[in-house]
């Protein structure tokens, strides 16, 4: 004849279901918690420091027109809607910046940036913003990649402030502007001409004036629509 522990019997009992599924849930919270954390505080490094940097054409600040750069007189112009929240985005930048940034330094084609605010109503507006002060201080292109190829981070604006300082536009101007949201005005023209053109969504491209298929937003559909009119 066995015997059992009644209060081996009454441990057991205490462990429900529900117990496992609040520790669970307190795990994956504190697990959030830190990611989140990590993603407002690592550290900011670049690397495009020194980079060539294309020339501003146009900067912000014009009502209804995007940040223009590269050389002028080149043939192609490419539009870029973008929101540096849309990870779609950054996919496109990862696949395709390469092309783009080549096709600007050899002066194939000029870039304009129309960044847009579609994607987070809080971080969409900042990102945005410092990036029009970084392309005032002639650091789209730069800037930009930054944002997009460190996408896991929050991008507060001690970040923002930091990575301007590395880029060699941090200066107390550059911090105004960020601290000021100095270009919301701009920016919403930027959107109301987005809108007035049909824009939709982000990634949009368009090569001298005509949208390229969401089929063909990749390096090798983007090089061949500036070929075919670039010839």
């Amino acid at each position: 004849m066995s015997t059992t522990n009644p209060l081996l019997q009454q441990n057991k009992r205490r462990i429900s279901p529900g117990i496992v599924v609040v520790i669970v849930l307190v795990l994956a919270l504190a697990a959030g918690v830190g990611v989140q954390y990590y993603r407002g505080h690592s550290k900011v490094e670049v690397s495009s420091n020194g980079r060539p940097e294309p020339a501003v054409i146009t900067g912000p600040g014009t009502s209804g027109k995007g940040i223009t750069v590269g050389k002028a007189g080149a043939k192609v112009n490419i539009d870029l809607y973008l929101d540096f929240r849309c990870p779609h985005c950054a996919e496109f930048e990862e696949a395709s910046g390469a092309t783009v940034d080549k096709l600007v330094q050899d002066g194939t084609a000029t870039l304009t940036y129309w960044p847009l605010q579609f994607v987070n109503p809080d971080a969409s507006p900042r990102l945005a913003n410092a990036f029009a002060a970084a392309a005032a201080n002639g650091k789209a292109l730069s800037f930009a990649d930054e944002m997009y190829g460190d996408f896991s981070k929050s991008w507060t604006t001690d970040q923002l402030i930091e990575l301007g300082k590395q880029l060699d536009v941090g200066d107390e101007k550059f911090q105004q502007a960020l601290q000021d949201n100095t270009y919301a005005g701009w920016l919403e023209s930027v959107g109301k001409a987005a809108d007035e053109r049909g824009v939709t969504g982000t990634p949009t491209v368009y090569v001298n004036g005509k949208q390229l298929p969401a089929d063909q937003l990749s390096s090798e559909g983007l090089q061949n629509a500036v070929d075919a009119v670039a010839s």
